[in-house]
């Protein structure tokens, strides 16, 4: 896992994942708790550390287009996984991951 956090794509794969995890937690626990049971504290709370974690996601993503040389497709794909239900796991499945895997090296 900590090798992960030597480069670039590496902090991002991490990222995603745990803004992916912050993205569910807020849709299928806080927000029930807000609306079905009348604690607003709740999406308080975990909306702001979504929040943090998506500005990083997206400031991490473009550098990772900066570094690696992404193409806009590539970069807005991964964009909007970012705001899709489980959609970064999926962008670390077929995106990041296969970056990694083709052995993509920084420009």
């Amino acid at each position: 896992m900590l090798a992960l956090l030597n480069n670039t794509l590496g902090r991002l794969r991490v990222i995603a994942f745990v803004e992916g995890i912050s993205f569910l937690i807020l849709l299928f626990i806080a927000m029930p708790l807000k609306y079905m049971y009348g604690l607003p504290e709740a999406v308080r709370q975990v909306g702001m550390a979504h929040g943090v974690l998506f500005v990083l996601y997206v400031f991490l993503l473009v550098m990772v287009k900066a570094e690696y040389d992404w193409s806009w497709k590539k970069t807005g794909i991964a964009f909007l996984a970012s705001i899709v239900p489980f959609g970064t796991f999926w962008a670390d499945k077929k995106l990041f991951k296969q970056a990694v895997g083709s052995g993509q090296q920084a420009a």
